[in-house]
């Protein structure tokens, strides 16, 4: 079987999942009624098509699921510390990272994975020129502020390592429509390694104009 229709059988039976959770029993009338429902919702609610243009390397997959968790344990004892610490409250943001993954599958995984750690959260997404802005709960010092960056790099980094490969990437023709656009407004930046980018520094240069 082919790659697209396994994952409308894995939509379908997850969707009979979930259909099976809500009712709270497993009985084959609730088994058949969810997979009724599951159609009904494939067949009349589609969603749009999100290609997968890369491989996944479970090794990469997995020191990546460690890295996140290391990040949202020790994020929330550091949320938790500056909210019983006898300070005053933490300063606060907004910081622009660009991210330079090609798809929107996994830039939606990064995002969420943002979203998932304490103290961080996702406030608008520029799709076309990779721009994250995120809200950072602690900004009180230049420490804290390189420690986001270097986190947000390195959770690029492993979801490159683990879907994103150079030697793996092949483009959709969906994901052409937007790929010349894509790279005109970031030029040379996107090709600069990611330990070598300074968002800072590029952004002085440009002063402000991304477009």
């Amino acid at each position: 079987m082919n790659r697209f229709l396994l994952l409308r059988l894995w939509t379908l039976a997850w969707l009979t999942s979930v259909w099976v959770l809500l009712w709270g029993s497993l009985s084959p009338a609730n088994v058949l009624s969810g997979i009724v429902v599951g159609l009904g919702i494939m067949l009349l609610l589609p969603l749009p098509k999100v290609p997968v243009e890369g491989r996944v390397h479970v090794l990469s997959v997995f020191k990546l699921i460690c890295v996140f968790f290391y990040y949202a344990i020790a994020s929330s004892f550091s949320v938790a510390w500056l909210a019983v610490r006898p300070k005053a409250p933490p300063i606060t943001g907004v910081l622009r990272v660009r991210i330079a993954i090609k798809s929107d599958l996994v830039l939606t995984l990064c995002v969420d994975a943002l979203n998932l750690i304490p103290g961080t959260m996702v406030l608008e997404i520029d799709q076309t020129r990779r721009l994250v802005y995120v809200h950072v709960l602690d900004m009180g010092s230049q420490k804290a502020i390189d420690a986001f960056y270097r986190s947000v790099r390195l959770l690029e980094k492993l979801l490159i390592a683990a879907f994103e490969r150079d030697s793996d990437w092949q483009p959709s023709p969906l994901h052409f429509q937007d790929y010349q656009r894509y790279h005109g407004v970031l030029g040379d930046d996107i090709a600069t390694p990611v330990e070598a980018r300074d968002d800072k520094r590029i952004d002085d240069e440009r002063k402000g104009d991304w477009s």
